[in-house]
């Protein structure tokens, strides 16, 4: 996907990260492409692509489980202040998605815990941000959207890729490019 990106010049030399909800990994890229750094995340407990609508106007103890989806799609993000004044990538800030440092006001919920382990399986908590250490967050995504705006690009986990990206890029044409610019061997 990243390849994509900049092959199709669809992130117009900004930075850019790419959400991968099912493995609950976060990937930041530079401007040309080259990976920045990868971390496991937090993304919204429940599964699916779009985003309730309205879902911002709701207060968060008004927000029903199935209700918690980190949505899919391609956004242009920018640094910002949450409302508490806390530094945030805004992903979309219509419907409240934020990319962040993990929240751990609620100890019951182990947010840190579930950062660090192995496995993607207890990854999805949050209300449909993406969470990510602090030391993730200060040395990578600020760093990356300091000063810049960027696209983050979350990836879909009930559409094919291709139908979540498709008008911005043809996948299937940069394949056929890619096998076609191979060198062929010599006999």
């Amino acid at each position: 996907m990243a390849d994509w990106v900049v092959d199709s010049g669809d992130n117009h030399g900004l930075p850019f990260v790419m959400v991968d909800k099912v493995d609950a990994k976060v990937f930041v890229f530079d401007k040309y492409g080259n990976l920045r750094g990868a971390t496991p995340a937090l993304v919204g407990l429940a599964r699916g692509d779009d985003a309730v609508p309205g879902i911002s106007g709701k207060k968060l103890s008004s927000i029903h489980d199935e209700e918690r989806i980190t949505p899919a799609g391609r956004f242009v993000a920018a640094l910002g202040d949450d409302f508490g004044g806390q530094k945030v990538l805004w992903v979309d800030y219509d419907a409240g998605i934020a990319l962040h440092p993990v929240i751990t006001t609620s100890p019951k919920e182990h947010r840190l815990q579930r950062l660090a382990t192995p496995t993607p399986l207890d990854n999805r908590i949050s209300y449909g941000c993406i969470n990510v250490s602090a030391k993730f967050f200060k040395s990578a995504v600020r760093p990356a959207f300091t000063g810049t705006g960027g696209i983050v690009y979350i990836l879909p986990e009930t559409r094919s890729i291709r139908d979540e990206f498709s008008t911005y890029y043809d996948a299937e044409k940069h394949s056929q490019l890619q096998v076609k610019s191979q060198p062929t061997p010599a006999p």
